[in-house]
């Protein structure tokens, strides 16, 4: 899909389900990473997420796109257009909007090396997930000198 395709469908939503014209700009920004689309303050763009249109069908883009509508016309309304707003829970109820996108990037793993630390004079472990230099810290409890174990 392109932007001008973009365009279109954007217009073509806005008159059909709020009944207002749509009169800025709707792009593919490919720097989102974790949100399927956003609404810009400034300018008035709307800008849509492409890996919606790769990993997701149609109606999902068509719900992201009502979503960042519902944030265009609050907004140039002068009417609460935050998520936390009862004007716009209201507006996504009337237009059956979704309040989150479905997820985008697949989560991190986090790593599972764990880097075991002893005290040499009481004996006590230290579990870390990151590497420490043993010549800066002492044990917490007796002050003694840590090694890491192998």
């Amino acid at each position: 899909m392109s932007d001008e395709q973009l365009q279109e469908l954007v217009e073509h939503i806005s008159l059909d389900i709020f009944h207002k014209p749509f009169r800025h700009q709707a792009i593919f920004n490919k720097r989102l990473r974790t949100t399927g689309g956003r609404y810009k303050l400034g300018n008035h763009f709307i800008e849509i997420n492409p890996l919606v249109v790769q990993m997701h069908d149609e109606q999902e883009l068509v719900g992201i796109v009502k979503h960042e509508l519902c944030h265009y016309h609050l907004h140039l309304e002068g009417k609460g257009y935050k998520h936390g707003d009862a004007d716009f829970r209201n507006l996504l109820k009337i237009t059956d909007s979704p309040r989150h996108c479905k997820p985008l990037a697949e989560p991190k793993v986090r790593s599972a090396a764990v880097h075991l630390y002893r005290c040499t004079s009481c004996g006590c472990e230290y579990r870390r997930r990151r590497r420490m230099d043993c010549k800066k810290y002492r044990c917490g409890k007796c002050a003694g000198e840590i090694v890491k174990e192998e």
